[in-house]
């Protein structure tokens, strides 16, 4: 996502050049790229000189987001999720633990944007 918001002002991201600058295969890309499109992130452009831009402003996209819609969940533990799974929920202290914890993890990805990943990867490339 960083890529494709530092590089889509030039024109669509093509996923061969995506690929090349990140390391990683198309065909992984293929897969990553299906699910932020899915989630509403990216768009896809057709043709010759097609590939994929932002579907919304980088300043509307929270990195939390964008994690859930990849991975889903991040909570450490089924049960914080789930609490019906475990009948010992209310009275298990390590509940409350993993619980603040994903409140924790969740606080801060949900205060950073993509535009201010963008705004940092720049700094770190000047």
């Amino acid at each position: 996502m960083i890529d494709i918001a530092l590089n889509c002002e030039k024109g669509p991201v093509s996923l061969k050049d995506l690929a090349y600058r990140q390391g990683v295969s198309i065909k992984y890309l293929e897969q990553i790229v299906q699910a932020l499109k899915t989630a509403g992130f990216i768009r896809s452009i057709r043709g010759a000189s097609g590939g994929y831009t932002l579907a919304r402003s980088a300043d509307n996209i929270d990195v939390l987001d964008i994690i859930q819609a990849l991975e889903g969940s991040l909570s450490p533990v089924d049960c914080v999720d789930m609490p019906k799974i475990c009948p010992r929920v209310r009275e298990c202290v390590t509940h409350e633990v993993w619980r603040d914890v994903q409140e924790a993890i969740n606080s801060i990805l949900s205060s950073r944007t993509l535009a201010d990943l963008v705004e940092r990867q720049k700094q770190k490339l000047k």
